[in-house]
């Protein structure tokens, strides 16, 4: 039965429509050819399809996600998470850049400087201890990324960046407020920019390593399609 509830569950991803352009979530990835794969929508290698075990975490993480909405409103912030029915977001380089927050903090009990970008993840506790000792911007610097690309493109850097993580294994909460990061803004979108020019030009951007051994490489879903091309001609 298991293995039909699998089967359910990858064939109803498949069925997904793909993205045609770039996610501003993952611009914050060290590896800028990864990130023009996934642009180009290359196939990814045999056998490195999500299983279904990711899928169900990743659908846990849409979960949470909704449960946070619900105790900040219960809590009284002014949490707003779409406009018109659809999920707040935005696009620019003529739409082949687009990013969706998670939300928007207008307003609550609290005496704070409002509104406020809102971003929610969800951790392992080996991860979630991480955040707490590290921050965001040592422990994961791809949140980092999208939340300053986040509140560039939103309008949204005046005021923090509320993000939080609930501990998948206690519930416990952590919350850090992010200042905008206006370097790492621009980095970010310039990394967008040199992936949309590359792949216009038929160009394939450099790897992030020497060798396919290098830990990033090793879990990437284009390892084999990458490595077996010869550099001068990738």
């Amino acid at each position: 039965m298991i293995k039909e509830l699998d089967r359910g569950i990858i064939e109803k991803e498949r069925k997904q429509p793909k993205r045609r352009y770039l996610g501003a979530s993952s611009l914050g990835d060290p590896c800028s050819r990864k990130l023009q794969y996934r642009y180009m929508n290359q196939e990814v290698d045999e056998g490195k399809e999500f299983p279904a075990k990711t899928l169900r975490i990743f659908g846990l993480g849409h979960t949470i996600e909704d449960m946070m909405i619900m105790y900040f409103r219960d809590a009284g912030f002014d949490l707003r998470t779409e406009k018109g029915g659809e999920q707040f977001g935005f696009e620019t380089a003529n739409g082949e850049v687009k990013g969706h927050i998670d939300g928007v903090i207008c307003g609550g009990p609290l005496h704070m400087r409002y509104p406020m970008l809102w971003e929610c993840k969800s951790a392992s506790e080996k991860k979630f201890n991480e955040f707490v000792r590290k921050g965001v911007a040592e422990s994961n610097p791809v949140y980092a990324a999208q939340v300053a690309l986040y509140q560039a493109y939103m309008d949204l850097t005046e005021n923090p960046c509320v993000f939080t993580v609930l501990n998948k294994n206690t519930s416990e909460i952590y919350i850090e407020m992010i200042p905008f990061d206006g370097e790492l803004a621009q980095a970010t979108s310039d990394k967008a920019v040199q992936i949309i020019k590359a792949t216009q030009a038929n160009d394939m951007l450099p790897r992030v390593a020497q060798n396919d051994d290098y830990f990033v490489c090793k879990w990437c879903e284009f390892r084999n399609t990458c490595w077996s091309k010869k550099e001068g001609a990738a």
